[in-house]
């Protein structure tokens, strides 16, 4: 999991010096931030088609740069286009494979998030499928909100829920909702932020954060690390999802 930097591009020093931080670590699935490439499009209230034409092919050039990574897996996001609109589109990377995953569902509207006016969904959510050896569900940033998401995945037999975002500077209710989330589904949960200050003073907070299956802490990112590693049992998840809340019939 990782904190990546606001307006990273997939060349230069930046994006080398965490190529090489990634490369030392070596996870078999590596997480990243959602839509981690360019500017964050949402920071507007109103859709503007060169912008997002902008987005989709620094995302483009982005897959190229993750694949060169040479990781088994990797689990990002990115926007597609969807009508009149962008999806923004969760997929796996598996030895240079590209598998879409999920569509984003869910979507604020407000200062600095104005997501419903950008993005549509253009697939159904919320499936299970392995990657890495593990399977594992996606919800993307605000979807994490929504413990009925996590519960069902647990249910469906996911042992890993990842959750990239791009959320604000209150991090306390994103410690809460990641929490939740394992607790209800019996699952790993795994979320990377965007980090930083853009040149128009939008601020993202940052915190890539860990849980195991029964909803305690694991691991998260710190002022000196912004990519951390971490391992993960799927038969701890799987013996969690017979224990309290999982197992309550609804």
């Amino acid at each position: 999991m990782m904190e990546g930097p606001v307006d990273l591009e997939p060349r230069g020093a930046t994006w080398e010096g965490m190529a090489d931080r990634i490369g030392e670590l070596a996870p078999d699935l590596l997480v990243t931030n959602e839509m981690p490439f360019g500017p964050w499009l949402a920071a507007s209230p109103a859709y503007d088609a060169d912008r997002a034409a902008a987005s989709v092919r620094i995302h483009e050039e982005g897959l190229a740069a993750l694949a060169a990574l040479k990781l088994p897996a990797i689990v990002s996001s990115r926007p597609v286009p969807a009508g009149e609109r962008l999806a923004n589109e969760a997929f796996a990377l598996q030895d240079g494979r590209y598998t879409p995953l999920h569509h984003k569902q869910y979507f604020p509207q407000e200062p600095g998030f104005y997501e419903a006016s950008w993005f549509q969904p253009a697939m159904p959510g919320f499936e299970v499928f392995e990657v890495g050896g593990i399977r594992l569900g996606v919800q993307l940033c605000t979807e994490l909100m929504f413990n009925e998401r996590s519960r069902r995945y647990g249910r469906d037999g996911a042992e890993l829920i990842v959750a990239p975002r791009a959320s604000g500077a209150s991090i306390g209710r994103w410690m809460t909702a990641g929490a939740m989330a394992a607790l209800v589904s019996g699952c790993y949960v795994v979320s990377s932020n965007r980090a930083g200050r853009t040149a128009d003073g939008q601020v993202f907070g940052g915190r890539a954060f860990a849980f195991q299956p029964d909803g305690e802490p694991l691991a998260g990112s710190t002022d000196t690390e912004s990519i951390v590693a971490i391992e993960v049992d799927p038969a701890r998840s799987r013996a969690q999802q017979s224990q309290y809340p999982c197992y309550v019939r609804e």
